[in-house]
C-alpha cells in the first residue's frame, strides 16, 4: 500500500487506502482524506479457530484462548487502544448486533 500511496502522491491522484497505512504514511504531498466513515467502506476483521477435526495438530486450547481474549472486553479495549500518532486504527465491535 505504501508504494501505491507514493504513486498517488506523485501524481496528485486518488487512491483507496486502509487507515493504518494512511496514518503511518509520511510522504502525503497534497493528498488528503476525501471520504471516511462510509459504511460501504467497512472492512470487517474476524477471528476463528482452525477446525481441530480437520487439522488434528492444531493447538486447539491455545487457539481458543486467543479467540476468547480477542472478543473479551479486555481484548476489545486493547484493539481500540492501538494507535499510531495518537490516531485509533481499529474500531472493535465484538458482540455488536448486525456488525
Amino acid at each position: 500500500m505504501g508504494p501505491a500511496l507514493n504513486t498517488a502522491a506523485a501524481m496528485n491522484g486518488y487512491i483507496l487506502a486502509d487507515r493504518g497505512t494512511w496514518i503511518s504514511f509520511k510522504n502525503r504531498g497534497e493528498l488528503a482524506v476525501a471520504v471516511q466513515g462510509d459504511k460501504r467502506l467497512f472492512n470487517q476483521y474476524g477471528v476463528m479457530l482452525v477446525n481441530p477435526f480437520k487439522h488434528p495438530n492444531v493447538k486447539k486450547d491455545l487457539g481458543q484462548a486467543f479467540v476468547d481474549w480477542v472478543i473479551s472486553p479486555e481484548g476489545q479495549r486493547a484493539i481500540a487502544g492501538h494507535k499510531i500518532g495518537g490516531e485509533q486504527l481499529f474500531f472493535p465491535n465484538a458482540g455488536t448486533p448486525g456488525a
